[in-house]
């Protein structure tokens, strides 16, 4: 029996509850709140996915820079990436002059910043706008990501197998195999002794492998859920982990768990 993939724990959380909320999002500079269920967050990584592959002709082994903040579309961008077998590559702003990616994914604040020639195949810009709207201004060659997303369809079937031992994530220069990522998945869920019932609170960046094992990966294998923060306003922070029922935090500096039942675990 084939290694699992990240793809696969996806499916497996959404084959056993799909409608049991799966990722929250708050924006505390907007007071945007969002939330998705294994099924609705499926649906977005399907339509990416289908974006990536029929829209921007990526095949397996490509890889796909994406200059995005912590955020839900952050979220479903990795998962669509892993999915149709092309290598996600996280960057910071700053980093983009630098990038050597077939196809860049940037937020709209960030596109001014993607080189005239970046070596790329193709641009996309996300406005990340909570009603999403599309980009304001939209650079000449930019695909718009809230514009065209629309008219792809919720399910994705790979054209290819995708193979868990091929790379599948790049961090701080480091690259990762899908079966890796599922591996350390797994083992940070035992660490973290997470289970259906935990929900974990962060604000950390996509940008490392911290970062993305505990957003993504380590809540899939634990069947857990997991509330993303950008712009955190600290004076929210306390009553949004009570009505959140949140077990556990991951970034947040200077948050202090103190004696109480919510554990830090980065």
């Amino acid at each position: 029996m084939p290694e699992p993939t990240p793809a696969d724990l996806l499916a497996s959380v959404v084959a056993a509850d799909p409608t049991r909320p799966l990722v929250t999002f708050y924006d505390d500079a907007t007071g945007e709140r969002i939330e998705l269920s294994g099924r609705t967050f499926a649906n977005w990584v399907a339509k990416t996915a289908n974006l990536l592959v029929d829209g921007l002709d990526a095949e397996p082994g490509d890889r796909v820079a994406l200059a995005l903040p912590p955020h839900w579309q952050t979220a479903v961008w990795l998962m669509a990436c892993w999915s149709a077998g092309v290598v996600a590559v996280p960057v910071e702003a700053a980093g983009l002059g630098d990038v050597d990616a077939d196809v860049v994914v940037a937020a709209e604040a960030l596109l001014p910043q993607v080189p005239a020639e970046t070596g790329a195949r193709e641009v996309v810009g996300l406005s990340l706008h909570s009603l999403g709207a599309p980009l304001a201004a939209a650079p000449a060659g930019v695909v718009d990501y809230a514009a065209d997303i629309r008219t792809y369809g919720d399910d994705f079937v790979p054209y290819a197998v995708t193979n868990p031992n091929e790379p599948a994530l790049v961090v701080s220069n480091t690259t990762f195999t899908a079966a890796e990522l599922v591996d350390r998945g797994r083992e940070m869920a035992l660490t973290w002794q997470l289970d259906a019932g935990s929900r974990i609170l962060t604000d950390l960046p996509f940008i490392t492998l911290e970062g993305v094992l505990v957003t993504l990966l380590a809540p899939l294998t634990a069947n857990s859920s997991v509330i993303i923060l950008r712009n955190l306003d600290k004076a929210a922070l306390d009553r949004r982990i009570s009505l959140e029922h949140v077990t556990a935090v991951a970034g947040v500096p200077g948050w202090d768990p103190g004696t109480g039942p919510v554990r830090r675990l980065l």
